[in-house]
């Protein structure tokens, strides 16, 4: 039984995730953290990572980027892997994460949905396989109360597709006014914000007299909760190092 410790357990996917790691045989949830105390799928909620008295194989954290030193505190205490899902982490915040990984097993990624990262492994092989005679462009759409743009998940898959290309690509984010005939070398990406859209990411070949299209829709927040048990369970027991979805898919 892997034991899981859930970071963020009262908040809205704190409680999925927590949900399915109790109804799941391979694991045991062992509690969770948050800013105060309270219970969740009958395991005990603390307000602190000091008061937690059980002993994590893997957290799942779902808190914020501001909870990052206490979450790699706890994990570099314990020796337990950590699953970083929260959003909005800075390049500080980053070189902290790959310095954990010296003596832990930080998994970070931008999108914990398996289709996605499949889907990232996909724009990979169509931009090698089609080639500069395409032209990729990235459409991205999420609720109205997101408030980063482009989305995390649109820069990892435009990343994916200049990796494909060959890596002489720029990211262009939105166009207005006159900005001339398009730069072979752009790689157009677009944000759209509206009602309750839970995430829909678009990537478009265009070539000559033809269109390529590869899309995901996130139809609810499940799908990140479920990759993150799917996450806890190739990462429990990992040796030091950084891990991210595709280790997963792969």
């Amino acid at each position: 039984m892997i034991k899981v410790l859930v970071s963020g357990a009262l908040g809205h996917m704190g409680r999925i995730v927590a949900e399915l790691a109790a109804a799941d045989a391979a694991l045991e949830l062992i509690g969770g953290v948050d800013l105060k105390e309270g219970e969740v799928q009958g395991a005990p909620v603390y307000s602190s990572f000091a008061d937690v008295c059980e002993k994590a194989d893997v957290v799942i954290d779902f808190s914020s980027a501001a909870n990052l030193t206490n979450v790699l505190a706890y994990a570099e205490k314990t020796g337990c892997a950590v699953i970083l899902a929260a959003t909005g982490y800075t390049e500080d915040d980053l070189s902290k994460i790959a310095e954990a990984a010296k003596k832990i097993a930080p998994f970070k990624t931008a999108n914990l949905s398996v289709g996605i990262n499949l889907l990232q492994k996909l724009v990979r092989e169509a931009a090698k396989f089609l080639g500069s005679g395409f032209d990729a462009e990235i459409v991205e759409r999420h609720h109205n109360l997101k408030k980063d743009a482009p989305s995390g998940t649109a820069l990892m898959l435009a990343e994916s597709a200049k990796e494909g290309f060959g890596g002489d690509k720029r990211f262009v984010c939105g166009r207005e006014g006159m900005v001339g005939a398009r730069d072979k070398r752009e790689i157009g990406i677009h944000a759209v914000r509206g009602g309750t859209i839970v995430g829909e990411h678009e990537v478009m070949f265009a070539g000559e007299d033809e269109i390529v299209t590869l899309s995901h829709s996130a139809r609810s927040k499940r799908v990140f909760a479920a990759g993150a048990i799917a996450a806890a369970k190739f990462i429990a027991g990992k040796p030091a190092g950084k891990y991210d979805m595709q280790d997963v898919i792969g």
